[in-house]
């Protein structure tokens, strides 16, 4: 699932400040740091429906995290690790919410 950067940023800080640590899994950002993408549970994109976001449909089956970033010139924000799980699409969208609530606050102080 990809989001813009500064949205994306805005969430990683939101979810890595809530009660549950886990609550954020692996994080790729791209070469032009423009976008993050969370890494989300099979069939999220089925329901998926965030303004701004995309989210790419896989069967899941036999996916693995590799260590290496996947795409040329990306790279990871949040490494995965052994036991770093996906991140929860509902947890995610509570927080993609509420980062975008905090950017247009910002943005409308200027």
């Amino acid at each position: 699932m990809t989001v813009p950067a500064r949205q994306g940023l805005e969430a990683v800080d939101i979810l890595r400040r809530g009660a549950d640590v886990e609550a954020v899994g692996p994080v790729l950002h791209d070469g032009a740091c423009a976008t993050l993408g969370f890494l989300v549970p099979p069939g999220t994109a089925q329901a998926w429906d965030v303004p701004g976001s995309a989210c790419t449909q896989t069967d899941g089956r036999g996916l693995r995290i590799p260590a290496e970033p996947p795409a040329p010139g990306s790279g990871w924000l949040l490494p995965p690790a052994d036991d770093t799980p996906v991140t929860d699409p509902a947890v995610l969208r509570a927080a993609l919410d509420q980062a975008a609530r905090l950017i247009e606050a910002a943005d409308n102080c200027r």
